[in-house]
């Protein structure tokens, strides 16, 4: 085989709500046979708490959400104001997105690069954006995505991206709507999967199978939840002694002026189907309560529940089962996927289980860039990289 010329190309690529059990059920054959080809994990776990935002941002900074701000999907900061994924203008400012995720040092250490809807992308982060970037729309197909990825790749040494990334999350949005282990999210796995195939065959048609180096990801699991384990967050907290800040199955509340004892007597401690905590006395394993943006007040859902304001829950209770993330990472419904092929790894190579924070250190060591302060370990991914 010929020399290729220059470093490999890092392709990461993120199937957003893809369990870690997917793999083993014959649901994705494409990416089994990348695992097969290269090196994967029995899974990776989550950060808490195991939402898309937080954990995307995790895997390119290396940071734990209370480390680099990304809390949640749903915010407050007292300068900033309110942050949820659909206020584009929160989205797009850099003032939220703290650390340094991994394009933006490519780009200082003079890399390209290309990202394809990467939560964090649209933003200029310490002033700087990647080399090229798209706002997030929902709308581009699966094969749309695939095929300007490997425009990207297919480009010359002068122009082609060092680092490019991919994003799939109709996975996700299937898994909500009808439960992951549905009917509906089979398909969308299947139709992502299809476009993996699309993508090797793209990259083995263009001589690029050894050239480049591609890292698949998802940042969580996800969990059945039946439309009868929905509790309003009104019954939690009287509105007049505490503001909900963040719903869902990571909960926070913030007191109101002179509500505080009033709040905390409701809130704290062991409930039906619930904990909460103030937010300095979190369980230490979850590396979490230290950011200003944690509300005051943490609860956390069982496995399988959720709260919501008392209008969405009432809608939602009419919808039959869904599914939910951002549940205790530990649990096996929120393990995430680790797969990797390409010039850097061994063949055929199974990993135990690793943690998402230490993504970043791998990334940083295939791109040859020095890597910014981490919470993750440099040596997890030592036994299946290549000898260089």
């Amino acid at each position: 085989m010929a020399a290729r010329r220059g470093p490999a190309t890092l392709l990461l690529v993120s199937i957003d709500g893809f369990r870690a059990d997917y793999l083993d059920r014959g649901y994705a054959p494409h990416l089994a046979r990348w695992a097969a080809e290269g090196v994967r994990a029995q899974w990776m776990t989550p950060s808490y708490p195991s939402l898309t935002f937080p954990n995307h941002y995790t895997l390119v900074t290396g940071l734990r959400p209370d480390r680099h701000g990304i809390i949640h999907n749903t915010m407050w900061d007292d300068e900033l104001g309110g942050f949820a994924l659909s206020r584009r203008e929160a989205v797009g400012n850099g003032a939220w997105w703290q650390g340094e995720p991994i394009w933006v040092g490519a780009e200082k250490a003079g890399l390209r690069t290309a990202t394809m809807f990467w939560p964090g992308s649209e933003a200029p982060i310490q002033g700087v954006r990647p080399g090229r970037w798209q706002p997030y729309d929902a709308a581009v197909t699966n094969e749309a995505r695939v095929d300007t990825v490997l425009g990207w790749l297919s480009e010359s040494e002068a122009t082609r991206p060092h680092l490019a990334t991919l994003y799939f999350d109709r996975l996700d949005k299937a898994g909500h709507d009808h439960g992951p282990d549905s009917p509906e999210a089979r398909q969308a796995l299947g139709d992502i999967d299809a476009a993996l195939g699309r993508l090797h065959e793209g990259l083995a048609t263009r001589g690029l199978l050894d050239r480049v180096n591609v890292v698949v990801v998802s940042d969580h699991g996800m969990a059945p939840l039946p439309p009868s384990q929905l509790l309003d967050a009104e019954s939690m907290v009287a509105p007049e002694d505490a503001r909900l800040v963040a719903s869902g199955e990571s909960v926070g509340f913030a007191p109101l002026p002179g509500r505080r004892e009033a709040a905390e007597a409701q809130l704290l401690g062991r409930h039906p189907h619930y904990e909460c905590w103030r937010k300095q006395a979190l369980p230490a394993h979850w590396h979490y309560g230290q950011h200003p943006r944690v509300p005051s007040i943490v609860c956390q859902m069982d496995e399988g529940w959720a709260a919501q304001p008392r209008a969405v829950a009432e809608k939602r209770r009419q919808m039959g089962m869904r599914g939910a993330h951002g549940f205790d990472p530990a649990l096996p419904s929120m393990r995430a996927v680790f797969v990797a092929r390409g010039p850097a790894f061994a063949r055929g190579r199974v990993l135990r289980p690793v943690d998402n924070v230490d993504v970043y250190p791998l990334l940083t060591r295939l791109l040859g860039i020095p890597s910014a302060h981490t919470d993750g370990r440099a040596d997890t991914f030592n036994a299946v990289l290549v000898t260089e």
